[in-house]
């Protein structure tokens, strides 16, 4: 019985060692690919976390603005469709001087 013994401890001492390697192997394999990853990445013309939100910030505040910029000029067209005088008689006719329109006679 104790031959057994020591046979199964020497293969559990066996396999532990070899899990080790194994173990040791992964981190090493893990380690590489990681430089390999960073070097491909590095040659690429990537940009930060950090530039990609700040172009995003400036895009949401561009946005907000040109939506501002419309709202205002809507309620502008709407002021001046409103509240816009009738234009004078001579101001017709200046009008189609202007535009090359023959002279109506009165």
């Amino acid at each position: 019985m104790q031959t057994q013994n020591r046979l199964l401890d020497d293969l559990a001492r066996v396999a532990s060692g070899a899990l080790g390697v194994a173990s040791g192997m992964r981190s090493e394999i893990e380690a590489r690919l990681r430089e390999q990853f960073e070097r491909i990445l590095g040659q690429m013309d990537l940009v930060t976390r950090e530039e990609f939100d700040a172009v995003k910030a400036m895009a949401a505040k561009a946005r907000e603005e040109q939506e501002d910029l419309e709202a205002r000029v809507v309620a502008l067209e709407a002021q001046l469709a409103a509240g816009r005088p009738k234009a004078p008689k001579g101001a017709a006719v200046a009008g189609k001087k202007a535009a090359g329109e023959p002279k109506s006679t009165p």
